[in-house]
């Protein structure tokens, strides 16, 4: 297993953009998909996006297709998300979790490694 960091979180408005991180200290982090998911308040956690261990996999929810995307920096040991044109529907504590050579499943349950999250607010 390796220990995820979440970052970038915090209030922006309707239309703005944000950049989520995901590090580890581990240099086996490079070993893992990593996937985003988030929970909005009443609602079940839920897929964002993903991307394979060798970053030659990436996978996103309808939801947020076109907008977002991630990437990862191994030499920073460092996933991105990054979130353009926010939309208050995409509010949330957003996750990352990462899964052993994996090929950036949607399936929560696949993932090992799990951070603390961090809180996205989007006003409108």
């Amino acid at each position: 297993q390796v220990q995820l960091v979440e970052s970038g979180g915090g209030l922006v408005q309707a239309g703005g953009s944000l950049r989520l991180s995901c590090a580890a200290s581990e240099r086996t982090f490079r070993s893992y998909a990593v996937g985003w998911f988030r929970q909005a308040p009443g609602k079940e956690r839920e897929f964002v996006a993903a991307i394979s261990w060798s970053a030659t996999n990436t996978a996103y929810a309808d939801s947020v297709k076109g907008r977002f995307t991630i990437s990862r920096d191994n030499a920073k040991n460092t996933v991105y998300l990054q979130m353009n044109s926010l939309k208050a529907e995409d509010t949330a504590v957003y996750y990352c979790a990462a899964d052993l050579w994996g090929w950036g499943t949607p399936k929560s349950n696949d993932y090992e490694s799990w951070g603390q999250g961090t809180q996205v607010t989007v006003s409108s």
